[in-house]
Formats: structure tokens, C-alpha cells, sequence
């Protein structure tokens, strides 16, 4: 199995430390809703989740929340609300979005406001250590005491401060010094600390929730490719700063943007679609499929069209797994090679997890189970091994299957149109399609007789 790693710039066969995989993937800052950027994140490592699960892996996977930062505190004045009261809205929105995707949840969900101890713990471990430097109440990593700094975005210091942007009016040894602890300002959430009242910076918090969950070494560090620099690279810097352990992470992962109109979609740009948005146009799996369609390191467009030619595909593999057998109820053994397709999906995966590779593999597994069932027979196993790999790849079908109760009375009526069409009583026959349809099922008349099959409703 290989994986690419954005720290070496290759692929890399994938061994981790151990029985259990630790994976820690950055979450959002819930000032607002969640757009679909954050979707293609979260989607492309719940996949590696679950197929590293479906390869034998145990997982232990951390995500955070940073509930503490300008924005949130900014939008908060503005609600007239707490910067608490505004994240835990916008988290309860992230979890309800997530879980209609069919998004598992992690583990565990540290948030920055809760691990102030384990940060200040850190903090003070990198000063003890020459790594960082008080100045007017704030605390700065000092990026010259680390010789490589710039591994991860393969950039040197000196290029990395050419288009570093210089704050005013804060004393730092170098422009590439960041800021791992902010002095207190006037009306804002704050904590003690050695250096003053003040509050945790963005980049110490996910390296001190990552040791305190997972350990000084991760397997797996994921994120969207704008976090590399200088997230990322911050992260490295500060956590074998503290630890004297390398490497912090074995494999970094980054995914690609989300594009809206050729630009990448940003909350704080104002350039994004919201999860509710899509989600009340398409459907889950549909919104999954056209993203899983796109390699996991290549950017996607966001379109209409493209998540309605997902939504049909969709289509296609859920009535291959979940229509009802009336086509074929012959012996199936042998009808399909379901062992090549499965075989052709774990190829896939296993190559840096070639997501639109699988699904090809899916479509023509799909292909097949149709083409069995129009020759009279009901590939079981076929079908079952669709329904398992679609699960890996995170595909629900929620609301794909007819409860098995209505079917004999969905039979029923399609005995009695076919015995109307018999006595020629057309109109009722055409009643009874169209009262099918109504309720989602579409009536198809072959030379073998009538059947249905179930028709996603639009919204």
C-alpha cells in the first residue's frame, strides 16, 4: 500500500508505528457554516479511515475544534454573543452536517479552549529549551533555532521571509516568528499563564492535542493543501522543537481545493457554497461520489451539473445494490467475476487511495449485476460485494431501499395494472403508473413483463 507524502514529495509504502494507526486531522474554526472545502476534507479522510479499517487496521483519529481565534471573537461582537456561545453554534452545525454526509466521527474532538494546560505545558518546554522568546507579553517560536524549517513546504527561510508579510508594531527577532501565546487584549476570553493573561496562537494547539492523544508520533497528519505553509510546517517546528523526536509525523496528507468560478472556496474570502446549501439541492451520496470522483491531491470545480451527473451515477449503483431481484431469480454462481472487480478496487486503493479509480471499478462491478439480472439471474454476491466496497468508499444509499414491507403490495399493483392492460382499461392502468411514480417507483414494461425499480425523488 502506498501513500503519498507531501514531506518527501513521493510515494512511500504505507507501515505504521504500530497495531494501531494514529491519524490527527485539522478541524475547522467554527465562526461560521461549513462550506463544501470542509466537506472534501473531512470526506477524503473518513475514506482513508475506513479502508485502512477494511484493510485490518485499527485507527485512533483525533480532530480538532478551534474554538478560540480573532475571527471567532470578532464575529462574536458583532452576534452580541460569547465567542463560546458562537463556536458551539457553528460545531452543533458542522456534526449535523457531517453526519448527513455519513461523515464517521473521530474519536476524540479536543478543542483549543480546553487543553490551555497541555499548550502552556508546551509553550514553556520550548522556551526552556532556546526554541522561543518572550516579548510584551506574547511568546514567539524562534524559526532560526530550527535548521529545517521549510522541509515541508521545500521551501528554505530565506524564501519562505520573501513573501513573509511583516506585522506592525510587534517585536520579533525574525519576520518568520509566529506566535505560539497572545498577550490579553481588553474584552477578550484569557487564562493565566507564566508570561501574563493571554490566550493560546493557532499552531501550538494542534501540537499540543496531538501529543496529549496520540503520542510524539503520528502516522498520519492530514489537512487541505493551505494548510501546509504555515500551518503545517509551524506544527512540525514546534512539536520536535518540544519533543526532540523526529519524525513528528510518518506521513503527511493533503488534500486538494474545492474550486467555485476557478477560485478556491473560502469562508473568510466569502467565495463558498455551504454544506446546507448543497445538501438541501443533492443528496449526500451524490455530493460524496462527485467529490470521490476527483483524486484526493487534485482540485475539483464545483458545478451544478457535475453534482447532478453524480446524483444519476448515484443512481446507477444504487439500483444495482438495492433494486428489488425481480429481473433475475435464477442460480447466479459464476454470472459475475466479483472477485476481479474486488481485486481491481483494493489496486486502487492501495495506490495513494485512487478513489475515482475504485469507482470505476464499482461502475463496472454495477454494469455487470445488470446485465446478469436482464439474462434471468440474481447475482447475490455480486450485489453484496457492491454494498461492502460502496461502504468503504462511505456510500450510505440512506433512503435507496424500499422497506421490504411495501414491496408485495408494490408487486400487487403491478399484477393488477398488468391484468387492467389485459381488459384494455387503459386509463385505470395509467392510474396506477402514475400513482407509482408519485410515490418514487417507475414502472418499465420489457418483453419478460412488467418491473419497478425505485426513482430518487428531486427536490
Amino acid at each position: 500500500m502506498k501513500v503519498y507524502n507531501t514531506l518527501s514529495a513521493q510515494e512511500e509504502e504505507f507501515v505504521p508505528q504500530g497495531d494501531v494507526v494514529k491519524m490527527y486531522v485539522c478541524g475547522v474554526t467554527p465562526y461560521a457554516e461549513s462550506h463544501l472545502g470542509h466537506a472534501m476534507s473531512y470526506i477524503v479522510f473518513d475514506m482513508v479511515r475506513r479502508y485502512l479499517e477494511f484493510k485490518g487496521y485499527k485507527v485512533k483519529h483525533v480532530q480538532n475544534f478551534t474554538d478560540i481565534d480573532d475571527k471567532i471573537i470578532n464575529r462574536a461582537q458583532q452576534a452580541g454573543v460569547t465567542p463560546g456561545e458562537l463556536a458551539e453554534k457553528f460545531i452543533a452545525q458542522y456534526f449535523a452536517d457531517m453526519d448527513r454526509l455519513n461523515v464517521r466521527r473521530a474519536d476524540v474532538y479536543p478543542r483549543a479552549t480546553e487543553e490551555v494546560p497541555k499548550i502552556i505545558e508546551v509553550v514553556k518546554g520550548l522556551m526552556d529549551k532556546g526554541h522561543a522568546y518572550a516579548s510584551g507579553g506574547d511568546v514567539y517560536f524562534r524559526v532560526k533555532s530550527d535548521a529545517d524549517y521549510g522541509k515541508l513546504s521545500h521551501q528554505s527561510l530565506d524564501a519562505l521571509q520573501s513573501g513573509a508579510r511583516v506585522e506592525v508594531g510587534v517585536d520579533k527577532e525574525h519576520p518568520l516568528d509566529f506566535a505560539l501565546w497572545k498577550a490579553a487584549k481588553p474584552g477578550e476570553p484569557c487564562w493565566e499563564s507564566p508570561w501574563g493573561k493571554g490566550r493560546p496562537g493557532w499552531h501550538i494547539e494542534c501540537s499540543a492535542m496531538s501529543m496529549r492523544y496520540l503520542g510524539e508520533t503520528l502516522d498520519i497528519h492530514g489537512g487541505g493543501q493551505d494548510l501546509i505553509f504555515p500551518h503545517h510546517e509551524n506544527e512540525i517546528a514546534q512539536s520536535e522543537g518540544f519533543t526532540g523526536v523526529t519524525p513528528f509525523v510518518k506521513y503527511w496528507m493533503h488534500n486538494g481545493f474545492v474550486q467555485l468560478g476557478g477560485e478556491k472556496m473560502s469562508k473568510s474570502l466569502g467565495i463558498f457554497v455551504t454544506l446546507k446549501q448543497a445538501l438541501d439541492r443533492f443528496s449526500p451520496d451524490a455530493l460524496r461520489l462527485f467529490i470521490l470522483s476527483s483524486h484526493y491531491r487534485s482540485p475539483i470545480n464545483f458545478s451544478e451539473e457535475g453534482v447532478a451527473a453524480a446524483e444519476k451515477g448515484m443512481e446507477r449503483l444504487r439500483q444495482a445494490g438495492f433494486a428489488d431481484s425481480q429481473r433475475g431469480t435464477g442460480d447466479s454462481s459464476g454470472a459475475v467475476d466479483t472477485e476481479a472487480c474486488r481485486q481491481r478496487f483494493i489496486e486502487a486503493m492501495d495506490h495513494d487511495f485512487n478513489s475515482p479509480q475504485a469507482l470505476a471499478a464499482l461502475f463496472d462491478l454495477a454494469r455487470e449485476i445488470n446485465r446478469t439480472m436482464d439474462q434471468g439471474f440474481d447475482p447475490q454476491e455480486a450485489r453484496q460485494t457492491l454494498r461492502e466496497l460502496s461502504s468503504v468508499l462511505g456510500f450510505s444509499f440512506e433512503g435507496s431501499e424500499i422497506d421490504l414491507a411495501a414491496k408485495p403490495f408494490i408487486d400487487l399493483l403491478v399484477s393488477l395494472r398488468t391484468e387492467l392492460r389485459k381488459e384494455k382499461h387503459w386509463q385505470m392502468a395509467d392510474r396506477v403508473r402514475t400513482s407509482l411514480k408519485d410515490l418514487g417507483v417507475v414502472l418499465e414494461d420489457t418483453p419478460q413483463g412488467t418491473v419497478w425499480k425505485q426513482e430518487k425523488q428531486s427536490k
